[in-house]
């Protein structure tokens, strides 16, 4: 609730500024004027966000430059995303986020009476007015975003390298508002999965055939999807996918996928998760709307236990330590083709819990007794994983999220390329 009354009260600062005498004008972009109670408005909404302001004079004079350098450089943007005839921003794109916005502030109040008396502190005489500041706001916002995405589809946004003393800068200033790093671990792995049989193929493939026969003489598809499709999460939409492009699904699938036409029913497709009938929905030139029915092979007990077998082999062979083998060879060999064989640095807290439960049973490095994940499941497999490195939860170094800040700041020194350019086109009149 704190936080939302700063955020009302920073609307009040900029909504009441004509009945203030103090308030003033601070610069001139073009025709339009910048007001010192706009900079106030940015102070109270970095209060909100947490950040502390300066307690000294020089300090805060330094913020308030800083602040209307920013407030300048939008105004600029925003002047020329109007110039610019291809930059569109619809009324009803602000309206939809003038009103998350409104939703998002209304459900913090336990009644409407509560709502409106804050809005009214706030010096807005209705909630109307205070949505129209939004309006207004969002509209802004949204042209000088749209400005630096056509600026960066048109190629004009080249990135610009920072140079080492330009990354350390920025860490210095901004290392205390850094995330802590998670404990985390970096590891190899070979994961197996049972193989259905042949005769369990046969009567999937059989199964998914009846089916399309069925499609294809006016059966109905999504209620068919939800009632035999093996893919849980796309049956529960009457097998809907959404639009894909190549380079999404396994290739099996996009060969037939891309070649039906609109409303057509595919015959059964075999990938490595079953059998598909693939229905186009509606095309475009580089994607397509499509659902699909899944039918997975059963994996009877005996083809579990060969898996078993395999990965407790493979986990004996590393354990002995042979030099005529090493595990990325085995990888290659008896992987899953679909399962990342590699994993840097990976949040503990971010893996499944049979991960977890394997790699937290000690602190060492190498190889782990094989584990199981998905046992209650059809798509069961199991693991055989070589932890290659720990690292600790603690503070990030420069040198963890050097990468991270060489992408930012070239975006940012881009930006900052393409506005200087556009100040030498307008008239700036800067009077704080």
């Amino acid at each position: 609730m704190r936080a939302l009354a700063l955020l009302l009260a920073a609307s009040m600062l900029s909504a009441s500024a004509t009945a203030q005498t103090l308030d003033r004008i601070v610069a001139v972009v073009g025709t339009h004027p910048i007001l010192a109670s706009q900079i106030d408005e940015e102070m109270v909404q970095q209060q909100a966000q947490g950040q502390p302001l300066p307690t000294d004079s020089a300090g805060l004079a330094t913020l308030r430059r800083q602040i209307l350098d920013r407030l300048v450089e939008v105004e600029i943007l925003v002047q020329q995303a109007e110039r610019d005839t291809s930059i569109k921003v619809t009324d009803q794109e602000v309206l939809d986020q003038v009103e998350q916005t409104y939703q998002n502030v209304r459900k913090q109040f336990t009644s409407e009476n509560d709502f409106r008396d804050q809005i009214r502190q706030a010096r807005f005489g209705s909630v109307e007015e205070w949505r129209r500041w939004l309006s207004d706001q969002q509209r802004r916002q949204l042209l000088a975003q749209r400005l630096i995405e056509a600026q960066r589809q048109k190629g004009k946004l080249r990135p610009i390298p920072p140079t080492e003393t330009q990354m350390r800068e920025f860490w210095q200033q901004n290392k205390d508002q850094q995330p802590k790093r998670p404990a985390a671990v970096s590891f190899r792995q070979i994961v197996i999965k049972p193989v259905a049989d042949s005769a369990a193929r046969l009567r999937a493939f059989e199964r998914a055939e009846s089916l399309v026969v069925q499609l294809r003489h006016g059966g109905d598809f999504g209620a068919t999807a939800k009632r035999f499709s093996n893919d849980s999460a796309s049956a529960a939409q009457d097998g809907e996918l959404g639009w894909f492009r190549r380079g999404v699904m396994v290739k099996e699938f996009e060969d037939v996928a891309f070649r039906l036409r609109p409303g057509e029913i595919s015959f059964p497709v075999e990938t490595s998760f079953g059998f598909h009938i693939i229905n186009v929905e509606r095309t475009q030139p580089a994607e397509i709307l499509a659902r699909h029915i899944l039918i997975t092979p059963e994996i009877s007990q005996g083809q579990i236990a060969i898996a078993r077998r395999l990965a407790d082999s493979l986990h004996g062979v590393l354990a002995r330590g042979s030099p005529q083998v090493s595990f990325d060879s085995l990888a290659k060999r008896y992987a899953d083709p679909l399962e990342p064989k590699l994993a840097e640095d990976a949040p503990l807290t971010e893996m499944p819990p049979e991960y977890q439960k394997a790699v937290a049973a000690d602190t060492t490095l190498g190889l782990k007794p094989v584990f199981t994940e998905g046992a209650d499941t059809p798509r069961i497999k199991f693991i055989v994983l070589e932890v290659t490195a720990r690292h600790a939860a603690g503070e990030l170094s420069f040198d963890d999220v050097k990468l991270r800040i060489r992408q930012s700041l070239s975006d940012q020194l881009a930006i900052r390329h393409f506005i200087d350019q556009l100040r030498r086109q307008i008239y700036i009149d800067i009077r704080l």
